[in-house]
């Protein structure tokens, strides 16, 4: 939990948000489903028994973009669709979709307000009560099926409450939450495969290590669950509008599970339509470069580990073989994030990284903090600013020919570029 996660526009949801925010030591995480949230639930009415059809998912990397690709082919369909994911970028409304559009602050409040008054022993987290309100939402508003997201893990994460979900996601496994999940891949893929349900199909993204598909291969085993490998598709992919090679795998994903669930009428026409149709900013997304000259690019990205740097690296090594700019990149990181370990798979690819301060913050590095990491990792063109517009000002100056510049880190970037510009 990070303070931006209570932020709003709206004044009266900021403070209730943020009266959240502080509840049991706010930053900290409990990864336990407990018996106060199942209370909970159980005086709202157990509304997470009362959903459409869910498909959950789970992962290191990509749930996002598998969730926000199903959604968008689900509506291409014609399909009314709900959608849980967090964090958000600008506002809080966007973690909750309701049939296609974002809860309005006027139910926001509602089901807050009801939640809280539900919270008797003051004993829950932000994450429990926003997920409660969320499942609250999604059972009173009408739609044909449920994207749901796991905060964090899997087996006890708050959302792993559906009984019998429709099909269970599990995206790339890498290194994030360590002190949460476990130190090695096989624990880490262990917790994500909590979510996996006896009989229910479940689908997973190409893996970098055997060892994880030995994981999934044995729960699946024990649950009598069918397991689906996105790594055994041969037929071409369908294009996508979201930017990346490393999409395509979850391209791959999306359209793996759509061949395993039943009860929905997804044509191919549906199928291409909704790939090149699907938005998900934030994720390598090219920005209109407002304060930038001529010629140059300005892109976001909000990866911040080390299967996410991997990722970037795909892409800008393709960018350096087309030699037409260089890439630059400005960088903002939660402590709790590994830098070097998300930075360094980069390194061969970048010309400068531009280390910048993320005020308000409390739980960020410092600019000149997370410069001094990069340098003690070998990495030399490295500098610090105090804000994303410094560090694209810093960038121009010292760059007569256009370049690129790519904001990364931290998906709570997005939100301090806003501010910037």
């Amino acid at each position: 939990m990070y303070a931006a996660d209570a932020r709003h526009s709206n004044n009266v949801l900021q403070k209730k948000l943020q009266a959240l925010f502080e509840l049991r030591g706010g930053p900290s995480i409990d990864l336990t489903i407990r018996k106060p949230y199942i209370d909970l639930l159980e005086t709202l009415g157990n509304p997470h028994k009362h959903l459409p059809p869910v498909i959950h998912v789970a992962g290191t990397n990509g749930k996002g973009s598998v969730i926000a690709m199903l959604r968008s082919i689900f509506e291409a369909s014609g399909y009314r669709v709900h959608v849980y994911t967090s964090p958000h970028l600008i506002r809080f409304n966007e973690r909750i979709v309701l049939a296609g559009q974002e809860i309005d602050d006027v139910m926001l409040e509602d089901l807050l307000d009801e939640a809280v008054s539900a919270n008797r022993e003051g004993a829950l987290t932000f994450f429990e009560i926003t997920t409660a309100l969320a499942f609250c939402a999604f059972s009173r508003v009408p739609a044909d099926i449920c994207l749901l997201e796991t905060g964090l893990g899997g087996r006890l994460d708050c959302t792993n409450v559906i009984e019998q979900p429709l099909a269970t996601i599990i995206t790339r496994i890498g290194y994030d939450h360590m002190e949460f999940l476990g130190d090695n891949l096989v624990d880490i893929a262990a917790e994500k495969a909590g979510i996996m349900k006896a009989g229910v199909p479940c689908i997973t993204s190409i893996q970098p290590d055997p060892v994880i598909d030995c994981v999934f291969e044995k729960r699946a085993g024990v649950l009598s669950s069918p397991l689906f490998k996105t790594g055994n598709i041969s037929m071409p992919l369908p294009p996508t509008n979201l930017f990346g090679i490393h999409q395509q795998d979850n391209v791959a994903t999306a359209l793996t599970c759509l061949n395993h669930i039943e009860d929905f009428e997804i044509l191919e026409d549906a199928i291409k339509k909704g790939l090149l149709n699907v938005r998900w900013p934030g994720r390598l997304e090219k920005l209109e470069q407002k304060n930038l000259p001529d010629s140059w690019e300005l892109w976001i990205d909000g990866g911040h580990n080390e299967s996410a740097g991997q990722a970037l690296a795909l892409q800008e090594k393709n960018w350096a073989e087309q030699g037409k700019k260089k890439t630059y990149l400005v960088t903002g990181m939660m402590s709790r994030k590994n830098p070097v370990s998300f930075l360094r798979p980069q390194f061969p690819y970048i010309s400068g990284i531009v280390a910048i301060d993320m005020e308000g913050e409390p739980q960020a590095y410092r600019g000149e903090d997370l410069k001094n990491l990069i340098l003690a990792s070998g990495y030399e063109s490295v500098s610090s600013a105090g804000s994303p517009g410094e560090a694209l000002r810093d960038i121009v100056s010292n760059n007569k020919t256009p370049g690129r510049i790519l904001i990364t880190g931290s998906l709570y970037l997005y939100h301090y570029y806003s501010l910037a510009v």
